[in-house]
């Protein structure tokens, strides 16, 4: 009578997390598992570590697989590839995890997978020369997680003190930034935070789920890099005066609009990320007028006295949240993002009333997506004028704004007195005369 023997420990965990990390490697964008993918929260939080630390350690995990692999990647290998990087992630940069787990669970992991089993002798081979030489890859320089698609045009543009805090950056991760609804001490302190700029605060490190910390049943405060906060606070327009938001969900902008007293239309696409940006205004108790729409081509009854444009963009700027997205642009794809935002800006300028406020802004790094494009929008847009942000407006992040008053972050730059980073932004402010 056969006997099914019950899964290894940790079996389990390295499956889901290779079906995860698969899907990024083909193109999606990475999100951490949650209770649906796995029950039990310690399997959960070591499946998640292995994920990010094999995406965070991308590029040099590729150096030690070209240095391992004599005939290249297999074809065609199914699961492969995931579980090899997965198991060389833990073997190289997470020793504390243990070198038999990475070895052993590997094997089994593929011999799982119908279109991987038969290279279960390679990837025994494979990470045994790893753990070989396992010193000597923890060893590798953080050059190279930074691809020379960007490398170049970020030492440009920032300078190669703040590549190396890139690097710095990318390792480490995202504290997490949230905006208060109102200024609430005992609230700050509940929360184990600490006051960035203005009423962001940040949360350096914890140990429950967002919708379990204080405050969030009860719609006080909201997710939003302390960078992404940076561009509503700069509209300058009095309370009462109509907004139009383009691209507005999931909403931290537009709930920043509505806290600024002003009566806001938030437009967005996507009616999944409209549901979201609903949810999330009623959870603060906010309500705005709200429009399934495109940004290209909406057509406002009259125009506005604001309009708020984050463009869609190459996002590289959000490297230490999503690691992938550095390895998934192309020069290619940052034109396509030019293109659309020129059309877009160009409409947000169509909807824009005379003597009205026009921001525009990108979660990207790319001169390309944010100071070229200053330029093109004063050159095509007839009566549109740049009003210069000033240091001022920015307390403890001066270093921000340029000499032509437009505020550039990056993930190197910290808020003063502060640790942890903040997104890569751009921000210009316009006029309409």
């Amino acid at each position: 009578m056969a006997h099914n023997k019950p899964d290894p420990a940790g079996l389990k965990l390295r499956l889901v997390a290779a079906q995860r990390l698969k899907a990024v490697l083909a193109g999606e964008n990475f999100s951490p598992l949650t209770a649906a993918d796995l029950a039990d929260g310690r399997d959960r939080a070591l499946a998640n570590r292995l994920i990010t630390t094999a995406l965070r350690r991308q590029g040099q995990l590729n150096f030690i697989m070209h240095a391992l692999l004599e005939k290249g990647m297999p074809g065609k290998s199914g699961s492969f590839e995931a579980v090899l990087r997965l198991s060389l992630a833990q073997l190289v940069f997470l020793p504390d995890l243990g070198a038999h787990s990475a070895l052993f669970l590997a094997v089994e992991a593929i011999k799982r997978d119908p279109k991987a089993r038969h290279l279960s002798g390679l990837m025994n081979a494979v990470l045994r020369n790893a753990q070989a030489n396992s010193a000597k890859f923890g060893m590798l320089s953080d050059d190279l997680l930074v691809p020379d698609t960007f490398g170049d045009t970020w030492l440009q543009a920032y300078g190669e003190e703040a590549i190396d805090g890139f690097s710095s950056a990318l390792l480490a991760g995202a504290p997490l930034d949230l905006t208060l609804k109102s200024d609430d001490q005992d609230l700050i302190d509940s929360l184990g935070a600490e006051r960035v700029m203005a009423d962001t605060v940040r949360i350096e490190q914890r140990d429950r789920p967002v919708e379990a910390l204080p405050g969030y049943a009860e719609g006080r405060w909201w997710v939003q890099d302390v960078a992404s906060a940076i561009p509503a606070r700069l509209l300058g327009l009095e309370p009462g005066k109509r907004v139009l938001d383009l691209c507005a969900a999931p909403g931290g902008k537009t709930a920043q609009l509505i806290k600024a007293g002003l009566s806001v239309t938030a437009l967005d696409a996507d009616p999944k990320r409209v549901e979201r940006l609903k949810d999330n205004l009623k959870r603060l108790h906010y309500t705005a007028e709200i429009v399934v729409g495109d940004a290209g081509t909406f057509a406002p009854s009259a125009p506005y006295h604001g309009v708020l444009l984050d463009a869609p963009c190459s996002a590289t700027g959000t490297f230490r949240r999503h690691p992938e997205v550095i390895w998934h642009r192309s020069v290619g794809d940052v034109g396509g993002r030019v293109r659309l935002q020129r059309a877009l800006l160009t409409n947000a300028f169509r909807c824009l009333d005379t003597g009205g406020v026009l921001l525009y802004c990108v979660c990207s790094l790319e001169p390309s997506e944010g100071e070229e494009q200053v330029d093109w929008a004063l050159q095509s847009l007839p009566g549109l004028k740049l009003w210069p942000v000033t240091a001022s407006e920015l307390p403890g992040l001066e270093q921000a704004v340029s000499e032509r008053g437009l505020v550039r972050t990056h993930p190197a730059m910290i808020p003063a007195g502060r640790s942890g980073g903040m997104d890569g932004f751009f921000v210009a402010r316009f006029v309409r005369s």
